[in-house]
């Protein structure tokens, strides 16, 4: 079904071969894709080997753009200075915390007044979808603070990153990166009957996120096989590839793209993308879409991959290897019962969701309407819900009669709101188990809080699949199984509701104008340049295989208080390690004395084993770090990192980061990214310290090799701690103590 390369290839008339002599060296063969064609366009470095990118457009919602509103605005921001979209998807229930939700909406409409932005008001878009139907074309970048942001069967790049690389843009910065590998997706066959384009994301996720094959690479999908592909399909594929890691995507454009393009009033926006002859490819992903299945995503996360027909045929085993995983995550503290849903043999599902940037396209919900035309969903605990991506698009579906078939089956139609992709729209009841068109099933994606004895189970599948099973009266069913008939009319674009909604005020700014800022809303507190010598307190000792930026940060409820930094920060590993804030906020109150010349005796002594105390109180710094060994996966949200950093975070150690963004974010907030060589153990615990002397000069001399002394119960250690890779710009970042500070200091 799905094949890897061992090694390169080229593109050859079209077909896949292995280098023969006359061939193109691979880096001159690398110039001849399409991403790499669209990245030098955007390139403004002569480093071949570093690029320094400039966007075509910005997007974010309203769990990020307040903070990245306020870091830029406090590092001298004028105006925006390219397109920026602020839709308001994520914080748009207006029910957590009283009034900040809606302060935000209202701080985001000021904010593009005065800016002169794109204010996208709540549940009339999700932001990838605002995005596709507005800011994409041919062989742009675009950047969003949402790990989704992928465009690429549009003919865009997209990048995921934390609001920090949106701040540089907005300040006309750039986005410096290592030129990255790229990845030949190359596409075969046609999928059949039934088969979405879940089923094939899935496929790909699981295929390719454990070995790492993709990660922080560009994904070229290309091959006879994308022809077969409506956009839809197209779409559903390409904003899943985020799970396997990878940096962004691309797609070969057709005639369907152009009609696209046709369709959104924008045909300008098209033009033909495809890789030039002798384009050369780092590694190869082989699809035969024709050998696809329906999938399921089994808890706890997009790569844990099955076919349905695989899981119907041994649910027993299958079902309690996620039970133990459970275990082993939550331990004692609660449990998952997932056999409990094993009746007759049958799994029976509590829950179906299709909705966000992922499931709630056009497309899915036609076909979800045809399976369960004239069927129903039940009057028992099984219930559907349909959340469609945007209002031109549930314009269409009322219009046509789609949602009025949809509803008099049983399902719900809900408004233009990504809650059910992160924790904050039908949360499933307690060792529920929802089956979800959406883009995570990550522990406590789906809402519930282990710390509070609740513990529920998300597994991903296709829409179709999910009509199936909610026909099937909840028990799973692969829509393979269902005889029915696609026939819903074609799309029809109408952006009335737009013209009318939405603000666009770009090349537009009204600088008098005030912004609006609510009572949650408040600016990030003073941080402090790297110190000479910086002595770290382990807060949390995590030896999971990944740590996901859910874990560092929770989704969900916490979402409303994004605004507030230090409020925000109280969360911070509650749901993995929940003494974490408690211990980050004793060491940071340490340093605050230390700070204030009134340092402790504790410290003094502490000091005073690694050399002169006096001296060491006046240039050494005490902060709070993180050992994970995978840290970052999932979300783009800074806050994972910020969070650290308003609690006095100083650093995180790992073996490596699970994503480019996460460690970007790292460092735009003044954390050390350290890393450890693979073969180190790290049989240390909370409570353990770890000096670093000389880390400014190490720093700032691009040291990469970093010795320090582990202070434990069985005495001094020494441990090597790397830092590799830094740009020049990452390193003042660094030394300024966060990117508020480097732009303070007139260093952009």
């Amino acid at each position: 079904m799905i094949a890897l390369s061992s090694g390169g290839v080229y593109l050859v008339d079209g077909m896949p071969v292995s280098r023969q002599d006359g061939f193109p060296s691979p880096s001159e063969g690398r110039s001849r894709t399409m991403a790499y064609s669209i990245l030098h366009a955007h390139n403004s470095s002569e480093n071949p080997n570093q690029f320094r990118i400039t966007f075509d457009a910005l997007a974010s919602h309203d769990i990020t753009y307040v903070g990245i509103i306020q870091t830029a605005r406090a590092s001298g921001l004028q105006e925006f200075p390219l397109p920026y979209a602020m839709t308001n998807c994520h914080n748009s229930l207006c029910a957590v915390g009283g009034t900040i939700n809606e302060d935000d909406h209202v701080f985001g409409l000021s904010a593009a007044r005065k800016y002169g932005g794109i204010y996208v008001p709540a549940n009339v878009a999700v932001i990838h979808q605002y995005a596709r139907e507005k800011l994409t074309r041919c062989g742009a970048m675009v950047l969003g603070s949402d790990s989704h942001t992928r465009y690429g069967a549009m003919g865009t790049m997209g990048v995921g990153e934390g609001g920090p690389e949106l701040v540089k843009q907005l300040l006309k910065n750039t986005y410096d990166i290592p030129a990255p590998e790229v990845i030949l997706v190359y596409l075969e066959g046609a999928p059949r009957h039934g088969v979405g384009p879940h089923d094939v994301a899935i496929s790909l996720c699981g295929a390719v996120f454990g070995n790492g094959y993709v990660k922080n690479k560009v994904l070229e999908f290309v091959g006879p096989g994308v022809k077969h592909l409506p956009m839809d399909f197209r779409i559903g594929i390409d904003v899943m590839t985020t799970e396997t890691t990878c940096l962004s995507s691309i797609w070969e454009t057709d005639e369907t793209v152009q009609d696209f393009y046709k369709t959104h009033g924008r045909p300008e926006d098209y033009k033909k993308l495809s890789p030039e002859n002798y384009a050369y490819y780092d590694g190869m992903i082989r699809i035969d879409l024709s050998t696809v299945e329906p999938m399921i995503a089994l808890p706890f996360h997009p790569s844990n991959a099955y076919s349905i027909r695989e899981l119907c045929e041994n649910p027993g085993d299958i079902l309690r290897e996620v039970e133990k995983e459970a275990a082993r995550s939550f331990g004692s503290k609660v449990q998952l019962h997932l056999t409990d849903k094993l009746v007759d043999g049958r799994i029976r599902v509590d829950q179906g969701v299709i909705a966000g940037c992922a499931g709630g396209m056009y497309d899915n919900i036609c076909e979800a309407a045809s399976i369960l035309k004239n069927g129903s969903t039940g009057n028992g605990y099984f219930s559907l819900s349909v959340y469609p991506s945007s209002l031109p698009v549930n314009l269409a579906l009322v219009k046509n009669g789609v949602q009025a078939e949809l509803m008099a089956a049983g399902a719900v139609f809900k408004p233009c709101f990504c809650g059910p992709c992160f924790g904050a729209g039908d949360v499933p009841s307690n060792n529920g188990l929802s089956i979800r068109h959406t883009t995570r099933n990550f522990p406590n994606r789906e809402g519930s809080k282990p710390g509070e004895g609740q513990l529920s189970a998300v597994a991903l599948m296709d829409a179709r699949s999910i009509a199936a099973t909610a026909a099937n009266g909840g028990f799973l069913t692969p829509a393979t199984d269902i005889e029915y008939t696609s026939d819903h009319p074609t799309y029809s674009y109408d952006d009335t509701i737009y013209q009318k909604r939405i603000y666009n005020g770009y090349g537009h700014p009204l600088s008098d104008e005030p912004l609006r800022l609510g009572p949650n809303i408040t600016d990030w507190p003073k941080m402090y340049p790297l110190a000479e010598n910086v002595l770290l307190k382990l807060a949390a000792v995590i030896h999971d295989p990944v740590t996901t930026t859910d874990e560092l940060i929770p989704s969900g409820e916490t979402s409303s208080y994004r605004s507030n930094p230090l409020r925000l920060a109280e969360f911070a590993l509650s749901r993995r390690v929940p003494e974490y804030v408690g211990r980050a906020k004793a060491i940071q109150a340490v340093e605050a004395e230390r700070l204030a010349g009134h340092a402790s005796a504790a410290l003094h002594d502490l000091l005073a084993e690694l050399g002169d105390a006096d001296t060491l109180l006046a240039n050494t710094s005490f902060g709070s770090a993180i050992f994970a060994t995978k840290p970052g996966d999932g979300s783009a949200r800074e806050q994972a990192a910020s969070c650290q950093k308003v609690l006095g975070g100083a650093a995180n150690i790992c073996y490596e980061y699970a994503t480019k963004r996460y460690r970007s974010n790292c460092i735009n907030w003044g954390i050390l990214p350290f890393t450890l060589a693979p073969d180190t153990p790290f049989d240390y615990e909370a409570g353990d310290y770890i000096f670093v002397p000389g880390i400014r000069q190490a720093i700032l001399a691009g040291q990469e090799e970093i010795p320090a002394t582990v202070l434990s119960a069985r005495g001094k250690t020494p441990i090597t701690l790397y830092i590799k890779g830094l740009t020049e710009d990452e390193k003042k970042i660094i030394l300024e103590g966060c990117l508020i500070n480097y732009y303070a200091a007139g260093l952009k």
